[in-house]
């Protein structure tokens, strides 16, 4: 049973998300060529590995964007005010640490909102929040950030924080509804604060997917775990190689799945078989690299303006606060 302290806010209960995941593997797997929904990495499992995978030699984007926030953190809660931060797909919430003390130590903060898909993730980070800053109101959501911003508490100076180049794991039309949605639940003044990875070296783009301890492939086939235990399938994990590709024209990185053998997967919650020829690669999510004015148009276009934009020194990854027009 979880404490009236943090509170919390369960948007996506374990019914709907079943239903959620049964459609969306329905969808993505009947489809040529087939694809998943990168929500579906993020249970228990999924959220651990990521949170060791971001701390990997050549995952560069995790350290770059600590690097931005330590440096401008002081800058942000100065030009906000903030009273109440919010985090979209907030998983452990690490780096959200360094606004929060800034927060405090200006003087405004008085509200964490931590959204996040996984209940469990959100438990963890709202339960270590609260004993290391027990001044701070915490409220966590449980809720997928592309259906569910209605959940937002309203209050003054609120900052949402969108970190770790996330949105570049949508494609451009789920970008600008996703932009624009959260525009319409902010009042004019509230500000977001957007983590984006920028186009760089095409070879250290795909290194940053490619640790050599293998947690990257562990954290892409983990999807697979999740349907075998969600939905009754019988993935072969070991049968899937984990594949990274940078894709030149969309400007993104893609994270695949390549069969090794032909396959057959019986999905038995929803009555489905499917078959996979050897080679045959299904996408588990893609990464887009940014453009500072390509970001900005869309930041404009849904409704907000660009007020700092912060790269760090290798002009690999840059965090830009904006403001709800």
């Amino acid at each position: 049973m979880l404490s009236d302290r943090p509170t919390f806010d369960v948007r996506l209960g374990t019914e709907e998300k079943a239903r959620a995941l049964r459609a969306d593997a329905v969808a993505g797997l009947t489809e040529h060529p087939k694809w998943l929904r990168p929500t579906w990495f993020y249970d228990a499992h999924g959220s651990m590995l990521f949170d060791e995978l971001s701390h990997a030699p050549g995952y560069y984007l995790a350290r770059a964007e600590s690097t931005v926030l330590a440096e401008h953190a002081a800058d942000v809660v100065a030009d906000t005010d903030v009273r109440t931060l919010i985090e979209l797909g907030s998983g452990a919430s690490t780096k959200t640490r360094l606004i929060i003390e800034a927060g405090h130590e200006h003087g405004t903060l008085r509200r964490f909102v931590g959204f996040d898909v996984s209940e469990s993730a959100l438990a963890s980070a709202a339960a270590t929040l609260s004993a290391r800053y027990p001044w701070l109101d915490i409220h966590a959501v449980v809720g997928d950030f592309t259906r569910h911003l209605d959940a937002l508490p309203a209050d003054e100076n609120r900052l949402v924080l969108f970190l770790g180049g996330t949105i570049g794991n949508l494609l451009p039309p789920d970008r600008a509804q996703l932009l624009c949605g959260l525009r319409a639940v902010l009042a004019p003044g509230d500000a977001l604060l957007l983590g984006v990875g920028l186009v760089t070296d095409p070879e250290a783009m795909v290194r940053a997917y490619q640790d050599p301890d293998g947690r990257t492939a562990e954290f892409n086939r983990n999807v697979l775990r999740v349907l075998n235990r969600a939905l009754g399938a019988d993935f072969p994990i070991e049968a899937f190689e984990h594949v990274v590709r940078w894709d030149a024209e969309h400007e993104w990185v893609q994270l695949l799945l390549r069969a090794t053998r032909p396959i057959e997967v019986t999905l038995a919650a929803v009555d489905l078989t499917i078959s996979f020829t050897a080679g045959e690669l299904l996408c588990t999510a893609v990464s887009t690299r940014f453009h500072r004015a390509g970001i900005s148009a869309e930041l404009a276009a849904a409704g907000f303006t660009v007020e700092h934009w912060w790269p760090d020194g290798t002009e690999r990854f840059a965090v830009t606060l904006a403001r709800a027009r």
